[in-house]
């Protein structure tokens, strides 16, 4: 497997979404499966599964994969028009940690655009349209960043730890969804949120629960 270029979260490395959502389909991309992220995921470098581990060229553990019980961490979904509401106030469109994601980048123009904005009650939510090729990591990607940007705060960025994601089913090339996210505990530079993806229809697609670590500041 290869996580490739294009999918990037900070540079030099894969998105952490993503990144799971590739790893997690060696066991079982469905899951629930609950993705470790060991270091950052090497672009256009080939991986491989060993023994629910994913594993560099020489061998170093880039992430670990395993298959976790059913989790009800499910965020309350919020209709178009506020999701794009709260897209427009979306912090990292004025001060981005990691401006070229390819989920939630305002600077990549080939990525996801997921744009999660602040709602009164803490939560975050955006649209997303659902890009023309559409596979069980498309899902994990939109379901990373939403949860994360419940955390970040400026001067304060996060990356991806682990996550544990369930994919109910695909959304269509071009259809208009909805994701939400919300921080649910804190304890030191670890933050775990929940997020959701939701259809045009209001049906849930998918759901995650991850912890996300605060960089030491620079």
């Amino acid at each position: 497997m290869i996580i490739e270029s294009r999918f990037n979260g900070p540079p030099g490395s894969g998105n952490g979404g993503w990144s799971a959502g590739v790893f997690a389909a060696a066991l079982d991309d469905r899951g629930p499966v609950e993705v470790t992220l060991r270091r950052p995921p090497p672009l256009e470098t080939p991986l491989v599964a060993v023994d629910g581990e994913i594993r560099d060229p020489d061998g170093q553990v880039v992430a670990q994969v395993r298959r976790v019980e059913p989790f009800p961490a499910v965020v309350p979904p919020v209709d178009p028009a506020t999701a794009a509401a709260a897209a427009r106030t979306y912090p990292g469109l004025v001060d981005h940690p990691f401006p070229g994601c390819y989920v939630c980048g305002p600077a990549n123009p080939d990525g996801l655009r997921i744009f999660p904005g602040r709602l009164p009650d803490g939560r975050t939510a955006a649209p997303f349209r659902a890009p023309e090729q559409v596979v069980p990591a498309t899902v994990w990607a939109a379901l990373d960043c939403p949860g994360g940007w419940a955390v970040i705060a400026p001067g304060r960025p996060y990356v991806l730890g682990r996550i544990a994601a369930v994919v109910d089913a695909l959304p269509a090339p071009g259809d208009e969804c909805v994701v939400t996210g919300a921080m649910v505990g804190a304890e030191g530079r670890k933050a775990e949120v929940h997020s959701s993806l939701y259809g045009p229809d209001g049906g849930l697609l998918g759901h995650a629960r991850a912890t996300w670590i605060a960089l030491p500041p620079a």
